[in-house]
């Protein structure tokens, strides 16, 4: 079926004039084109006014070199923090200015709202590759749980889906599915099966799903091995994708689950109060082209398997070959097929689990890099939404700012230096293009606090005021030490990119753990190297320069003691027993939370 015929399909009339919708019926695509020529016109206007100011800074005293590639990492890393600040801004505004804001947002979601019978069947998935199998199937034995006591858990199949190589892994992995199964009145309704070959890696793991099994079902919902969801919102998703056959995928809004290592807790804090405005605007503008993550998300199997197959990159990994970030592709693909793909902005009833140290965080970072940046070679794929294919350029630009903010900062002494030759150089202007844009790289965790304070009870679920307006304290100064070490690692993995390096998408460590000081020493020398290098010649060249860069430069000189501290056992012990950085699952934690924290205690 083609876009334009499924496009074409609800035309309600309003007077005499129909209306264009959107595949499922429930939103206007005049309205849609009309908030994104706003936010296209919000953010061109935007970042030319940043371009001019850094352009008339940098061109005193005349234009050099060094002030032409200054400019040309600028116009690299400034998008995505234009992006963010009119998300946050707009999903701010939405969630306090506008009565119902859900509508506006999300106007397919009150199918869930009802209380319909459930008649579509739905597996739900769980891919492994080397994990804890304990840990695992803990969380889909409680996802299963929890469904059976909605009275719908007939409705639902569950599917362990193996790549595990490790064989003591795999056999242990088996064991306890089959000791699972022994303990159910229905053991049919649970499968494991493992591959010899992790052909494809996750896409195809999910696709030999659906070649063997997908028939059988509607819906598959997949998870990761940290993936947790409660039955009421797995239902609530259910109905909405039942009540509208052509939305394709539905991605819930993922949030971190109460953690006792202190650099997960600081971390999915920030990440907790900051993802609703950030969210609720994206969604606004994105509309039918929304975000799909991989997991925790409702797919519907007929199409995800006829249309969305992934190609086979030319040339050699790391940009040939498989696709590893296979989660947005197939949400491009989804919407060329003429399904929508959407995003449900409502927290709650959906989590997973945030790396324990800065050291999985990396690695997990450079595994995004990496595939992110195979969506070169996809660009051009033909018939794509003009709105996918920017969602793919995007996740693209959001790697790529990455080595050009590092530029930037390496340049600092030059322009230091630079700047003391200048009698007339537009300090002010300076400063006040610094201090606009920090303000909008921290304006989605700006709004996300504005939020919880205009939000009746949503900061006593945090744990009181004090505690909030702690959390947020350590919060911010960990985002900008996290920031900086983690920059550096990326820029020399892309660096590396053009010259054949690679990642491998295995297990991740997930349980707490220290790093000592020599294994810090060893992977963040060349952030501490950096940091030494450039605050040194800005301490030289001008202390007040340096002053100003500590919030971007301090992270480089910290990175093995903050490596080693934000894995500390301890600190995560203390920031527990203080109620510091906690999310509102710590505080009162559901039942799911609480069934998987009694046995894993």
């Amino acid at each position: 079926m083609s876009d334009h015929h499924v496009l074409s399909s609800p035309m309600p009339v309003l007077g005499n004039r129909a209306v264009l919708t959107t595949p499922t019926g429930t939103q206007s695509m005049q309205v849609l084109r009309r908030r994104r020529l706003t936010m296209l016109l919000l953010n061109v206007l935007t970042y030319a006014l940043l371009m001019w100011g850094v352009a008339v800074v940098l061109s005193a005293g005349g234009w050099t070199a060094f002030d032409v590639v200054l400019l040309a990492a600028f116009a690299i890393g400034s998008p995505w923090a234009v992006l963010g600040f009119w998300n946050a801004a707009i999903g701010l505004w939405l969630l306090h200015g506008v009565r119902n804001p859900l509508a506006k947002v999300a106007p397919f979601a009150k199918a869930g709202e009802s209380e319909v019978p459930i008649l579509v069947r739905t597996a739900v998935l769980m891919t492994l590759r080397n994990e804890d199998p304990a840990r695992a199937i803990l969380r889909l034995k409680t996802v299963k749980e929890s469904l059976d006591r909605t009275g719908y858990g007939g409705q639902f199949s569950y599917f362990v889906l193996s790549d595990t190589n490790d064989a003591s892994i795999a056999a242990a992995e088996e064991e306890a599915v089959q000791t699972w199964k022994r303990s159910l009145p229905d053991p049919d309704q649970v499968v494991y099966r493992c591959r010899a070959e992790n052909t494809g890696y996750k896409a195809g793991n999910l696709r030999d799903f659906c070649e063997r099994w997908g028939g059988d079902y509607e819906l598959m919902l997949p998870l990761d091995a940290d993936s947790l969801m409660s039955g009421e919102t797995i239902l609530r998703m259910v109905r909405i994708m039942q009540a509208h056959p052509q939305l394709g995928i539905l991605q819930s809004l993922v949030v971190g689950m109460p953690s006792a290592s202190a650099f997960a807790r600081i971390f999915q804090f920030g990440m907790r109060h900051g993802m609703r405005s950030y969210t609720v605007g994206q969604a606004w503008w994105a509309g039918d082209c929304g975000p799909f993550w991989g997991h925790n998300a409702l797919v519907r199997i007929r199409p995800f398997a006829q249309k969305c197959q992934l190609p086979i990159l030319p040339g050699k990994p790391p940009l040939g070959g498989h696709v590893l970030s296979h989660d947005q592709l197939e949400a491009a693909l989804m919407r060329k097929a003429g399904y929508e793909v959407r995003v449900l902005p409502v927290e709650g009833g959906s989590w997973e689990e945030n790396p324990p140290t800065m050291l999985e965080f990396i690695r997990r970072d450079i595994r995004w890099c990496q595939g992110n940046m195979q969506y070169l070679k996809l660009l051009d794929m033909p018939g794509l939404q003009p709105m996918s294919r920017f969602q793919l350029a995007w996740a693209i630009l959001m790697f790529l700012g990455i080595p050009a903010w590092t530029l930037m900062i390496a340049f600092l002494p030059v322009l230091a230096w630079e700047a003391r030759s200048i009698s007339d150089y537009p300090t002010m202007l300076a400063i006040a293009l610094y201090v606009t844009f920090f303000t909008m790289y921290l304006s989605p965790k700006i709004a996300g606090l504005i939020d919880a304070a205009l939000t009746p009870g949503a900061v006593s679920r945090y744990g009181g005021r004090l505690r909030f307006a702690a959390s947020a304290l350590i919060e911010l100064v960990f985002s900008f030490l996290l920031g900086a070490v983690s920059t550096i690692r990326t820029t020399i993995f892309m660096i590396g990119l053009p010259f054949g390096k690679s990642v491998t998408w295995g297990a991740q460590a997930r349980d707490v753990h220290g790093i000592s000081w020599g294994a810090a020493v060893v992977a963040f020398w060349p952030q501490m190297l950096f940091g030494v290098v450039i605050c040194g010649a800005l301490l030289a060249i001008s202390p007040t320069v340096l002053l100003w860069s500590l919030p971007l430069t301090a992270g480089y000189l910290l990175a093995v003691p903050f490596g080693v501290l934000t894995a500390h056992p301890e600190l995560g012990r203390f920031l527990q027993r203080a109620g510091l950085c906690g999310i509102p699952e710590d505080f009162d934690p559901p039942p799911e939370i609480e069934a998987v924290q009694t046995r894993c205690a």
